[in-house]
């Protein structure tokens, strides 16, 4: 089997460590693997990952201490042509000219609705793995990803949190996520932050006032509001023009992590994740598997129809925001 590869959209902490065990897998296994360059674009283009005979094909040489390597060696992209007929088309074509067999897409929401929209013209097999650092998938309890970028973020809270007692002051710190609070939430709770503002919940100016005033009152001169870029209220620098007007009892800063928590060597988790759900595809690939998410569920590996991986939004437990309400008291 000739099992192409690539890596689509936002980057993710991960990528390489599964990139790696696809390719050691495959050629384990006897299968021939073909890194596309730059995601679904790289299909387009024919952008083809070259051995030194420069042939389309990645050896074992080319996976060579990726385990702790952050970003992706195939580089990452997003691609309008490739939403369109005209250019499902075009892969279809150059994926049957190179003659690939079977893809493996790593990525998040998008990377997946881009293959379930090339299934429809090309029969080739699919099996995609989740690469996102948004934790928003279903069909696995963890993307890869997530944990490092939660890492970097509360990395970097410890830090603002000892200027913000040295000046005391309270910082709003805008973390990735347009529509899953997941990573807010994690890092507040693991952060100790006072307040987490995400889109799955509304956020009430008013309470977080009086909250913030009871921290006052019991003589907190420092405070942490976590706050998700995708929030109802806006991002950080909205919602602190907002909290300013209705009276806020802290003098305030605003602080975006941004790209930051895309970068850096992915932590051990996201290293295990990457190498499991990425053999896992291959060996599913081998059996006949099509139009599924290779992830991980209470710590066994499981297939989930691609339909189904983006049909609906993946929820934050109940329990963690009730903990974190608790705590944060």
């Amino acid at each position: 089997m000739r099992i192409g590869v690539l890596c689509s959209g936002g980057d993710a902490p991960g990528m390489n460590p599964c990139l790696r065990a696809v390719v050691r897998s495959a050629l384990a296994a006897g299968h021939e693997v073909v890194g596309i360059r730059r995601g679904y674009q790289g299909i387009l283009d024919a952008d083809f990952f070259l051995d030194e005979q420069h042939q389309s094909r990645m050896p074992i040489q080319a996976v060579f201490h990726l385990a702790k390597r952050g970003g992706t060696i195939l580089h990452s992209s997003r691609s309008e042509q490739f939403r369109t007929f005209d250019g499902l088309q075009r892969a279809c074509e150059n994926l049957r000219e190179n003659r690939i067999d079977a893809l493996i897409p790593i990525g998040g929401d998008g990377t997946i609705r881009g293959a379930m929209a090339l299934s429809e013209y090309w029969d080739g097999q699919i099996v995609c793995c989740p690469g996102t650092i948004d934790n928003d998938l279903q069909g696995t309890d963890f993307t890869i990803g997530f944990a490092t970028a939660v890492q970097t973020a509360v990395e970097a809270v410890d830090k603002i949190y000892d200027t913000a007692e040295s000046h005391e002051r309270m910082f709003l710190i805008e973390v990735m996520g347009r529509h899953s609070g997941y990573i807010a939430t994690y890092t507040a709770l693991a952060s100790g932050a006072e307040c987490v503002c995400i889109p799955e919940t509304k956020t009430d100016i008013p309470a977080i006032i009086v909250q913030l005033e009871r921290h006052r009152d019991r003589g907190k001169k420092a405070v942490m509001m976590v706050v998700a870029e995708g929030d109802e209220a806006g991002g950080a620098e909205e919602l602190n023009r907002r909290m300013v007007e209705n009276g806020c009892p802290f003098p305030t800063r605003v602080v975006i992590l941004g790209h930051l928590q895309r970068g850096g060597s992915p932590c051990p988790a996201d290293r295990i994740l990457g190498a499991t759900t990425g053999d896992f595809a291959v060996r599913s690939l081998a059996v006949g598997a099509t139009g599924m998410l290779s992830g991980v569920v209470n710590g066994q590996t499981v297939l989930t129809p691609l339909a189904e991986v983006v049909d609906d939004h993946k929820p934050i437990p109940a329990a963690m925001l009730d903990l974190l309400n608790i705590l944060s008291r």
